[in-house]
């Protein structure tokens, strides 16, 4: 290949190769069907927290009705724990399609 010249169809397919190898390192591994149980057990587990944090979160905003503070308070701490639910979800997840996850 040294001082070979190349006309543009060859350029054009090397250049399809290198984006082909490139996309197939990229590429998502296909997951096994422990892998996509323990997933969907992640998300229905993360599901039922938030479901429960946003009973709790009713009722808390029922009982500080009419204080401003108290209610900036509870929303603040409401979405901060969504956040954290959420992040940590999306954490496991990625174990598990790693294969870190036990």
């Amino acid at each position: 290949m040294g001082d070979e010249l190349k006309s543009a169809y060859e350029l054009a397919m090397e250049k399809l190769r290198r984006k082909d190898k490139a996309a197939e390192a990229a590429a998502p591994k296909k997951l096994t069907a422990k892998q996509k149980e323990k997933i969907a057990g992640i998300r229905r587990e993360v599901g039922a927290k938030l479901a429960e944090r946003e009973i709790l979160f009713k009722a808390e905003m029922r009982e500080a009705r009419g204080n401003v503070e108290q209610v900036a308070k509870i929303e603040d701490a409401y979405r901060r724990d969504r956040e954290h639910f959420l992040a940590r979800q999306e954490e496991r997840i990625r174990e598990v399609r790693e294969g870190k996850a036990s």
